[in-house]
């Protein structure tokens, strides 16, 4: 039984506020599951973007090269294609282009198949305000669980 791979953008919830979310698949390369399945990539500063023939891509992701790799080992920071449904990269790219909403990637995992996914989230970018208010939601949370606690 292999372990469950789990990567997550944990500061994406506090950046974005997250609008609606779709699982894609990605095109990769031999050396590059590989290191996803050893825990070695990263998706902190990523983001998604389409191209001109309306093709979905990350940007930014770092996949660590292969330590047993040859010299076909793959670059760590390439664009990588996203695979979805046509009807949702449509709606994906009008939402993008007329509302200046963003495509972030919140979660990469290998399903039950051994399949690399990626959980992708329109969102919308929080304001200076927002992350504030987020804070204080959290600190008052942490101290009414302390207070029911005590009790």
């Amino acid at each position: 039984m292999q372990k469950q791979i789990n990567i997550q953008n944990k500061k994406a919830k506090f950046q974005y506020e997250i609008l609606d979310k779709y699982t894609a698949g990605i095109v990769l390369t031999g050396t590059e599951i590989k290191s996803i399945r050893n825990s070695k990539a990263s998706i902190a500063e990523s983001f998604c973007e389409f191209n001109e023939q309306g093709e979905l891509f990350v940007i930014n992701m770092t996949i660590e090269e292969y330590l047993y790799g040859t010299y076909y080992n793959h670059k760590p920071k390439a664009e990588r294609k996203l695979l979805l449904n046509k009807r949702e990269l449509k709606k994906l790219e009008k939402e993008v282009k007329n509302t200046g909403l963003t495509i972030i990637p919140l979660r990469l995992f290998i399903n039950e198949r051994g399949l690399a996914k990626l959980v992708i989230a329109l969102a919308r970018g929080k304001k200076l305000y927002d992350k504030r208010e987020t804070i204080k939601d959290r600190e008052n949370k942490v101290r009414l669980d302390r207070i029911k606690k005590s009790y």
